[in-house]
């Protein structure tokens, strides 16, 4: 009997079919998703029918699973990933929230640990923290505190660790680390691959993307839901100024949470300005808000540059929700 354990399968049904076929399980095979089965791709909903549908198939419990809970909790505000999930799932959304709610941290199988995130070192599996086993930004946070090496590097249990959440190759080809580490997120749903691993055999299986799947829905939900023009005001007064200080102090922090994130990648340091710079900017995505990290990014954001980019104290509320929906999605 084997177990097939898939990486981030974001809501790619078709690319999730096509690797199963791969695969070529038997019946008294199963299928483990290390997480982050929702949002940004284009099949939640069936995604989600399949993990139901099948009694072989389970899946971990991801940060992105994580942050529906939270936010049906009122501990968080759903960002733009999660609310076309929402929609996507409609009236069936609370049903799913609940499903979402009861899903493992962690799973032990054939002597390897499967989590979708980090493992902190010399910390027994029972005293991990959810933040870290679920891969949030916070999590990272700690580990980044805590050690002045990649957590992998550190890692030092008895048996091999299986986890997604984070695309370490910046590639379609998985990571693996002194073949005790495995990371599996081969970012599918921005148009690499999906992946996933035999057990016991340890036999590596990818499929290729369809496409930037998650730039598509995002684009075609956006031209769904486009606002009116607003008229800007070119007039300042003291309160908008107020306002626009205030955005400037939440860019600086987004661009903090941006580099942290960055800086987890192992090959980010290695990679000369324009490589980071290019990283950067995909990760800041575009509009005003990107315009303003970007220059956040390179110590050049201050009232007159922020003043010429904003153009309109009308636009300063879309703006900082952007920026909100932006460290949202990086938590």
């Amino acid at each position: 009997m084997m177990t097939f354990v898939v990486g981030d399968i974001h809501g790619c049904y078709v690319e999730l079919q096509a690797l199963l076929d791969k695969a070529g399980l038997g019946e008294d095979d199963s299928i483990l998703a290390v997480g982050d089965v929702v949002d940004r791709g284009p099949e939640t909903p069936q995604v989600l029918d399949f993990f139901h549908s099948h009694s072989n198939a389970r899946a971990l419990m991801g940060n992105h699973e994580r942050k529906h809970v939270r936010a049906s909790r009122g501990e968080i505000q759903l960002s733009l990933s999660q609310r076309i999930s929402r929609d996507q799932l409609a009236d069936r959304y609370p049903v799913e929230v609940e499903w979402m709610s009861a899903l493992p941290l962690h799973s032990q199988l054939h002597e390897v640990l499967v989590v979708h995130g980090f493992f902190e070192p010399k910390v027994p599996l029972a005293d991990q923290l959810p933040s870290v086993l679920c891969g949030t930004l916070g999590g990272a946070k700690i580990l980044n505190e805590r050690y002045d090496r990649p957590w992998y590097e550190l890692y030092d249990s008895d048996q091999p660790l299986i986890v997604g959440h984070q695309n370490y190759t910046d590639s379609d080809q998985p990571f693996i680390y002194k073949d005790r580490v495995f990371g599996l997120d081969t970012s599918c749903v921005v148009g690499k691959s999906l992946t996933g691993i035999l057990l016991p055999s340890f036999r590596i299986l990818s499929v290729p993307s369809r496409g930037d799947l998650w730039e598509r829905v995002r684009r075609e939900y956006k031209k769904a839901n486009r606002p009116r023009a607003t008229r800007i005001v070119e007039s300042w007064t003291e309160q908008d100024h107020a306002a626009l200080e205030e955005l400037i102090k939440k860019t600086k922090a987004a661009n903090q949470t941006i580099l942290a994130r960055l800086r987890l990648s192992p090959r980010y340091n290695g990679l000369n300005s324009r490589q980071q710079a290019k990283l950067y900017a995909e990760m800041a995505g575009d509009g005003p808000a990107a315009v303003l990290l970007q220059m956040a990014r390179l110590g050049k954001l201050d009232l007159e540059s922020a003043r010429r980019v904003v153009r309109g104290a009308a636009r300063i509320t879309e703006i900082a929700r952007q920026l909100d929906e932006l460290k949202q999605a990086l938590v």
